[in-house]
């Protein structure tokens, strides 16, 4: 952990005039496709989480009714999380930098949620980006990189926009700025928040062959959530071969047994192409299954029904992971 050294903001004797790094001070680092840097600017932070749950503060800094320092509204919200900082030449100023990332929101077609500068932030405000956001080994480089949050956290800025991508998503970015004090550079921090489903499949709880077969003498049917494909691909996932395993086996026990192998979509997308994806689909788990399991192709076939026949609502991610599925049906 960085030792937080929260320095006065008096100008000293003898300061060393701050110069901006001759190139970004961050590997691997780039910038977000839905916002540019500030021109003249160097990324010297960088982070991103395919998945995670974030909060931005959404109103001015308070001390609650325990003593505790608060915002008196803030967001709380989940999906991909990016990250970036910067510092920005002295010959600008914070107010320039703000004005300038908010006319690039709005022509995106985003909205102002919460705007604030200087005391209309609330006492604290600078404090907290420094500690919560850009501390802990964030900025990477010199320490002039990370000296413009630190010197000047009490002459800040700060955005919060809102608005929705095409596909109907929404997404939410957070843009905190100080000033060039004291000979610093100007600091900028961005962090954008993409609302999307979190990833299925990283953690499975296969049937057994034995639960299968309870399951097909049951109702006729199971359904199987072991068998992965990438969005809109027809391959069968190298991750699927314990479920594989299980299907060959519940075969192998039963030599009479004979199965339609049924894939199944959500409601998302087509419906037409998610009838030829889901087919394509059921065909791939039975090649699978006579090319690597030595199951005879005969004794199975493949049907493709898309989102003819849900086991959840499709209105919320939830129901639709649900119905993506392979179901294996008796014949």
């Amino acid at each position: 952990m960085r030792a937080y050294r929260l320095l006065p903001l008096l100008l000293c004797a003898g300061v060393v005039h701050a110069q901006m790094p001759a190139k970004d001070t961050v590997k691997n680092g780039k910038d977000h496709p839905l916002l540019s840097r500030f021109e003249g600017s160097k990324m010297v932070g960088y982070g991103l989480k395919e998945f995670d749950e974030v909060m931005l503060p959404a109103g001015k800094r308070i001390e609650s009714k325990d003593g505790q320092m608060a915002f008196d509204s803030k967001l709380l919200l989940e999906g991909k999380y990016t990250r970036m900082a910067y510092n920005f030449p002295r010959e600008r100023s914070a107010l320039e930098v703000m004005r300038n990332y908010q006319a690039a929101l709005e022509k995106a077609g985003l909205k102002t949620v919460f705007a604030c500068a200087k005391e209309t932030c609330g006492r604290g405000f600078g404090d907290f980006f420094l500690e919560k956001r850009v501390g802990d080994h964030f900025i990477q480089g010199a320490e002039a990189s990370w000296d413009p949050f630190n010197y000047g956290r009490n002459d800040e800025r700060y955005l919060l926009a809102k608005g929705t991508r095409p596909d109907g998503s929404l997404v939410h970015v957070g843009v905190y700025s100080v000033a060039p004090v004291q000979d610093k550079l100007g600091g900028i921090y961005v962090e954008i928040v993409e609302a999307k489903a979190m990833e299925g499949g990283k953690v499975s709880a296969n049937l057994n062959a034995a639960d299968m077969a309870k399951g097909i003498a049951a109702d006729g049917k199971v359904a199987v959530y072991g068998v992965f494909f990438d969005t809109d691909k027809t391959d069968v996932k190298p991750e699927s071969k314990d479920a594989l395993a299980e299907m060959a086996k519940l075969l192998q026990q039963d030599a009479k047994l004979k199965l339609y192998v049924v894939g199944h979509t959500d409601s998302q997308g087509a419906l037409a192409h998610n009838l030829e994806l889901s087919q394509k689909r059921a065909e791939s788990v039975i090649k699978v299954l006579a090319a690597e399991y030595k199951v005879d192709a005969k004794r199975l076939s493949a049907k493709g029904v898309a989102s003819y026949s849900p086991a959840a609502s499709n209105d919320a991610e939830a129901g639709r992971e649900k119905n993506r599925r392979v179901e294996l049906v008796k014949q």
